[in-house]
């Protein structure tokens, strides 16, 4: 499973935290990108976070802080 479907926050709700931010399209590209990179990791592993099961591929071993450079600034993940 992705992130993502466990999450509970409605839509609407998502849309206002996103618009009161100071920069909403960076806010939900942001958002995004960590929505990718933790389906890409889930994907690779055969679980979710914390997951245990007979099909796991191996296990997380940290996380560092990433720039990425992008048309609508800079963000660090």
């Amino acid at each position: 499973m992705m992130a993502y479907l466990n999450s509970t926050v409605s839509f609407e709700k998502m849309l206002m935290k996103f618009i009161s931010e100071e920069d909403p399209m960076q806010s939900m590209l942001k958002w995004l990108c960590e929505r990718l990179m933790e389906a890409e990791v889930e994907s690779k592993l055969c679980a979710e976070k914390s997951e245990r099961n007979k099909e796991r591929q191996g296990y997380r071993s940290g996380y560092r802080v990433r720039r990425f450079d992008t048309r609508m600034g800079t963000m660090y993940q």
